[in-house]
């Protein structure tokens, strides 16, 4: 029986690795190339894009992670079943344990480790890329803007030198200040430099163009003119930490002098109790999978596929969560709506399995579910043809 189940694990083990690296390494590229910006606005280089694109992935793994076990699981029973192998071991007189018990097993060791990493590894990470951007752009108007070319150093603020000197000295400076709706300012200035705390960008021998929004244009020249940069370097030097960024320990009791705790103190609420029940969804997600394929049956039943069945019930049950976690901020009478939900699922696939039932959606609905299945099938079909037809 050893073997039996070692044999199981393994097939399952290997067709979760072919449906996971595949779906992790196109969300991990999505969401890095939507960070590019670190480098081309930024001026870092190569080696600092790769390390934020690093500390972006624990935060994708535990999402992706229970997807790829419905997979896996659906997959290989399907394809037992299909090969007669589900049959032959009931009709050998094995517990159904030999086939739930090494499944249930994997989805444990995944469910341990998606909350390892959803609530040690993950914020810590988080925390990383935070402290790295708000570091990469602390000192990007002395350092980094290159000579010549217009930079947006924040939302409506741009600026261009000429020309850069020793000393943090700037020589031809013009920037463009639209952050306040009721005015526009345009600075001229032959020369200037940032002060050494990088709050101030001291401009010398130039004009200030002032524009409202009825048209009325004044010009003000200066000897010497401070611009506040402040408020910049805070917001970029400083990395702001949210709820999603905080460890297990910090959630179970927050700061009640943190700012972030003061202002958003239900964000903290859903953040937590989302820790404590996303970690299970692997777990939750074996269970629907078992009751939906875990059965050997005849081919003329297959209406619809497992592996389309599991992944709708596992969607719906990922939104009635993403819905219930959501509405914790506001509603903290979701908080056991949240708890109930793999609960309920758990205990319904369970009941299935114990009667030798299978969970699955009513032959009409499994009729539609196929035809429109069949209906995107052919759809891509004729689209992969077209294309390859077109580039011969």
């Amino acid at each position: 029986m050893r073997l039996l189940e070692t044999y199981i694990v393994r097939r399952v083990g290997q067709m979760f690795f072919v449906a996971l690296l595949p779906v992790l390494a196109i969300i991990w590229t999505t969401q890095v190339l939507q960070r590019i910006n670190l480098v081309t606005d930024s001026g870092q280089s190569i080696g600092s894009f790769a390390k934020l694109a690093t500390l972006i992935l624990p935060s994708i793994i535990p999402v992706v992670l229970p997807f790829a076990l419905v997979i896996g699981i659906t997959q290989t029973l399907t394809t037992m079943n299909n090969d007669s192998e589900l049959t032959v071991i009931d009709a050998a007189g094995a517990p159904r344990s030999i086939l739930f018990r090494p499944i249930l097993i994997l989805a444990s060791v995944i469910s341990a480790f998606s909350f390892v990493t959803d609530n040690f590894i993950e914020p810590v990470a988080k925390t990383g890329a935070r402290q790295m951007i708000a570091a990469a752009y602390a000192d990007l108007l002395s350092t980094v803007i290159e000579e010549k070319n217009f930079r947006r150093i924040d939302d409506n603020l741009y600026v261009q030198i000429s020309e850069r000197l020793s000393g943090r000295i700037l020589k031809g400076l013009f920037v463009v200040d639209e952050r306040d709706p009721q005015f526009e300012l345009i600075y001229y200035a032959r020369e200037g430099a940032v002060d050494a705390a990088g709050t101030s960008l001291i401009m010398h021998d130039g004009e200030v163009h002032r524009k409202t929004v009825d048209g009325n244009v004044s010009v003000i020249k200066f000897d010497s003119y401070s611009f506040d940069l402040s408020d910049l370097t805070q917001n970029r030097g400083t990395a702001t930490l949210r709820a999603s960024d905080r460890n297990l320990a910090f959630l179970l009791r927050p700061d009640p002098d943190d700012k972030d705790v003061i202002a958003k103190p239900g964000s903290y609420r859903a953040e937590l109790h989302r820790r404590l029940t996303d970690w299970a969804l692997p777990l939750v997600f074996a269970l629907i999978s078992l009751a939906v394929s875990g059965d050997a049956r005849s081919h003329r039943e297959a209406r619809l596929h497992p592996m389309i069945a599991s992944l709708i019930f596992a969607f719906g049950l990922r939104w009635a969560m993403f819905y219930a976690g959501n509405q914790i901020d506001g509603k903290p009478a979701f908080i056991g709506i949240l708890y109930a939900i793999p609960i309920a699922a758990s205990a319904i696939s369970l009941t299935f399995m114990n009667l030798h039932t299978r969970l699955s959606f009513t032959d009409k609905a499994s009729d539609k579910i196929a035809t429109f299945w069949r209906g995107l099938q052919r759809r891509f079909n004729r689209g992969a043809n077209g294309q390859s037809g077109g580039s011969v």
